[in-house]
């Protein structure tokens, strides 16, 4: 195993990829990645799927098969996806025991047409929960007001949640409440909590991407916002997960819901290409990369040790200063979900369009 992704992983951070394709499974390379570069579980969303489906050969067979048992483009998707997550979890799951559930974990997504909709996420995710028929694998919803109760409803059935598209610290407090709440019900239901996992999944770079293009650009702020709002977001974390009322839950087997930083990619090539790796090293988090970020910190990524806790005054006040020039948290962190809500619909779409096309070439 790489010996810099090893300390990473040693810091306590688990290393997640953020891709999936049937390329990747039938050619042994996220075997490979498993055993070389110390990946411990996977996450996809509807742009990775539509980016494989439309440059992978290796979904022709099945796309034939659905085309000739005459299913639906929402059909064809279905089963294309849950295929590949399947087959990734097959994959993942001798990490899945060894870890004894913490990692191991293959993530897919309701349909983003549904975020605003508590009931049809709810049955969405205990549909592909069911079609998966994995253990290892997380349903991700996404973080919007309607996606809350739909949090708690899912956690409540007995089924593993990845939240996605959180930005703002008081949504990751909603988000942290919802789960609390959802594993309460779920031991109200006599359920073994022991089994019931979840990750919250802060995103990171899209923030940098928000407030420097509202700073000068020789403003000693950029590319500080999201770091700083990431390390809130383990304060709340540590707050949340060290009260008595998840200690009374831990006591009947429940497990902390763990931060996951999300969109590490660097966006800006002024900043170092590992910089949402290395400045958010810290205990009981996960990081799922692009492989290029993968391969960056691999190369040439530094730890300096932990980078997150005893930092909340610096970060607050990095904030109030941004506050201070006229940028608003609270506006920044409503449009990026908004706009991640729009980027998520837009790559469905195109994920239809590109199945449709496959069936329509089959």
């Amino acid at each position: 195993m790489n010996d810099r992704l090893k300390a990473l992983a040693d810091a306590g951070v688990s290393i997640w990829l953020d891709d999936l394709s049937r390329e990747r499974i039938e050619t042994g390379n996220l075997a490979q990645l498993i055993a070389e570069s110390g990946v411990v579980g996977v996450t996809t969303n509807p742009s990775i799927f539509a980016s494989a489906l439309a440059n992978g050969e290796k979904y022709e067979p099945q796309v034939k098969e659905l085309k000739a048992a005459g299913a639906s483009v929402d059909e064809a998707v279905f089963e294309l996806t849950t295929s590949d997550v399947r087959q990734g979890c097959d994959i993942l799951l001798p990490v899945f025991d060894a870890t004894h559930g913490v990692d191991g974990r293959v993530s897919i997504e309701v349909e983003p047409g549904l975020a605003r909709d508590t009931d049809a996420t709810v049955a969405m995710a205990k549909k592909l929960w069911d079609k998966v028929g994995h253990p290892n694998t997380l349903i991700k919803i996404p973080a919007t007001v309607e996606g809350l109760p739909a949090i708690a409803q899912t956690i409540a059935a007995g089924i593993s949640v990845n939240i996605t598209l959180i930005f703002s610290l008081e949504r990751y407090r909603g988000v942290m409440d919802a789960y609390l709440d959802g594993l309460e019900q779920a031991d109200a239901a006599g359920l073994d909590l022991r089994n019931i996992h979840s990750v919250a999944s802060f995103f990171v770079s899209r923030v940098d991407s928000e407030v420097d293009k509202r700073l000068p650009e020789d403003s000693p702020l950029r590319g500080k916002a999201a770091i700083a709002n990431a390390r809130l977001a383990y304060e709340a974390y540590e707050e949340v997960f060290g009260s008595e009322r998840f200690t009374a839950l831990q006591a009947k087997g429940a497990n902390a819901q763990r931060p996951l930083w999300a969109s590490t990619g660097v966006k800006d090539p002024a900043y170092s290409d590992t910089m949402y790796v290395t400045e958010l090293v810290v205990a009981n988090t996960v990081n799922t990369m692009p492989e290029k970020t993968l391969q960056a910190f691999a190369d040439h990524g530094e730890l300096h040790g932990d980078a997150v806790t005893g930092t909340y005054d610096d970060a607050r006040a990095l904030i109030a200063e941004l506050e201070a020039q006229g940028i608003s948290y609270d506006e920044v962190v409503d449009l990026l979900e908004t706009e991640g809500l729009e980027k998520f619909d837009a790559s469905w779409a195109e994920l239809l369009e590109t199945v449709s096309t496959e069936l329509d070439r089959a």
